[in-house]
């Protein structure tokens, strides 16, 4: 369960510090007060999506953490796998949002969304109003009548769904060589020339186009070159007016200089070093433009290898490189064609004996939805009889359906809440009040179902009054006995059997503050007649004296 709450500079909280207790606690305030944002904040440090526009304005981070106390029989080894130390069975769960990030950690250790979100689902049932929206959806119904038991009936569905992955897969085989194998003979001979274009070339640089244009303009400017390679040797070489001769003169007067001052023999060893580099361009120079001629033979055929390779890459892809890929694809399907009609053969035999398995594993798990929907409907009827509904009948309908991930079954969630009408689609029969009281039947029998601790209701009293407002009261209590419930309120008949009561004020003077208060005795009394009344009188009061 949850034992406390911190809460720093979120949304329009500065600083807030609660203490929740087993059993039922409860949350009140005028509407706007901002009780939702406490809810928000338990919300979002167990891992909901928040956005940097949670920071209170003029702070640069908030700041939520909640310590979590854990059931006995908890499993710890989900703790241990993931490295997290923990004593006395309890948990700090933290989480930190800035501009930029947001962090969780538990324990101290950093943790994912996908942990946050596990652990999440073992320890705390957060119920909101838009949840409400989501239960009456025909399409959510399957899933929460396979998450009602978690014993043999999971081992059905994990057992379905595990046939049912290999059957995709293999059909998606089955699919594919299947298309091969009707592949035409054109199809074939196409197939065979491109292989054949490709391998004709006999690509074995990808980089062997950039190299043969390089080739080529080398080529084509021969002649410049050859005479620009040559005018720069004889510029640096040729007679005793070149440049070479020239540094052997500075050389030999720099030598004669150093006997008079070693100070610049650093300068002669830069001339002498100078000197050598330019000897070794002069003789490549030499030899490059002795060596260089055009050759009208080799230019086309290098240009006859450039539009070859031009051809196949605007073919085949807008490089060498996409060319040989294609040829590789070439290649493969090719041979997928010539063995796939045995493939088809093994995967039609395969495919036989998966959907024998697949039939026998829907059945299994349909029959089990049978039985899971009977207890189920006559929990939930009971349920709704002491909510005040008690000509009510709700059913959970079974209807067979093409194979699909779910099984081979459509759910769907009736009700009838008056005795001389038949049962149909709760999404349209239900109106608001009815529709919070089947959600507190669902979530009543659910919690006393599963293994979690805390469960938290937005409003679930939505739309009720009187003896339906009571008979809410009266279930909240009673799964308070088994469970931390933390639920904001607006019914006083409610909020009075609370173990805890939290009440939230929002203040408007320099700056927009929430502040939350834990009432007792005549504050309590005081709280629940301004609920009751809207305003502190002798008759809300002795009401409210009554209520407790």
């Amino acid at each position: 369960m949850i034992t406390s709450l911190f809460i720093k500079n979120f949304i329009l909280i500065d600083e807030l510090n609660l203490n929740f207790k087993e059993g039922f606690n409860v949350i009140t305030g005028e509407t706007g007060a901002g009780k939702s944002i406490i809810l928000n904040a338990i919300d979002i440090v167990l891992g909901t999506r928040a956005s940097k526009d949670v920071i209170k304005t003029g702070t640069d981070k908030a700041y939520i953490e909640a310590t979590i106390a854990l059931k006995p029989n908890f499993n710890t080894k989900f703790l241990t796998d993931n490295e997290i130390e923990f004593s006395n069975n309890e948990l700090i769960i933290s989480r930190e949002i800035t501009a930029s990030a947001s962090r969780i950690r538990v324990n101290g250790v950093l943790v994912s969304q996908e942990f946050i979100r596990e652990l999440r689902e073992k320890i705390i049932d957060i119920h909101s109003q838009s949840e409400t929206y989501t239960y009456i959806q025909q399409k959510y119904h399957i899933n929460l009548l396979d998450s009602y038991n978690s014993g043999l009936h999971k081992e059905y569905l994990e057992k379905y769904q595990e046939i049912w992955n290999v059957y995709t897969t293999t059909l998606d085989k089955y699919n594919k060589a299947l298309e091969a194998n009707n592949a035409t003979e054109n199809q074939i001979d196409f197939l065979k020339f491109q292989i054949s274009e490709i391998e004709d070339a006999n690509i074995t640089d990808i980089n062997e186009d950039e190299q043969l244009e390089k080739q080529l303009e080398i080529l084509l400017n021969a002649e410049k070159l050859k005479e620009l390679t040559y005018s720069s040797y004889y510029a640096l070489s040729s007679d005793e007016s070149s440049i070479i001769s020239a540094i052997s003169s500075i050389k030999n007067n720099i030598s004669k200089a150093c006997e008079f001052d070693d100070n610049i023999q650093e300068v002669e060893q830069s001339i002498v070093d100078a000197q050598e580099v330019l000897k070794e361009a002069a003789s490549y120079l030499r030899n490059y433009s002795e060596n260089i001629e055009p050759d009208e033979e080799k230019i086309s055929e290098i240009q006859e290898r450039i539009n070859l390779l031009d051809k196949l890459k605007r073919k085949y892809g807008g490089t060498l490189e996409s060319v040989l890929e294609n040829c590789n694809n070439f290649s493969e399907e090719l041979k997928l064609i010539n063995y796939s009609q045995s493939e088809v053969i093994r995967l039609e035999n395969e495919l036989k004996i998966l959907k024998e398995n697949l039939h026998e594993a829907g059945e299994n798990l349909s029959k089990s939805r049978q039985v899971l929907a009977k207890d189920l409907s006559e929990k939930v009827t009971i349920e709704l009889e002491k909510l005040e509904l008690p000509k009510s009948r709700f059913e959970i309908a079974i209807t067979p359906k093409d194979f699909c991930s779910t099984g081979c079954d459509e759910v769907e969630f009736m009700i009838s809440t008056n005795i001389s009408e038949p049962v149909k689609p709760l999404v349209k029969v239900a109106s608001g009040g009815e529709q919070s009281r089947i959600m507190l039947a669902i979530k009543t029998i659910f919690a006393q179902n599963d293994k979690i601790d805390t469960v938290i209701f937005d409003e679930i009293d939505a739309g009720i009054s009187g003896k339906a407002s009571t008979s809410v009261a009266n279930e909240l209590s009673q799964l308070a006995k088994t469970h931390q419930i933390i639920a904001i309120t607006h019914q006083p008949i409610i909020a009075a059997k609370a173990s805890q009561h939290f009440y939230v004020k929002k203040s408007q003077e320099d700056i927009t503050s929430v502040k939350v208060y834990t009432l007792k005795d005549e504050d309590k009394i005081k709280a629940l007649a301004i609920l009751a009344a809207g305003e502190i009188t002798d008759e809300s009061l002795n009401f409210a004296k009554q209520l407790v």
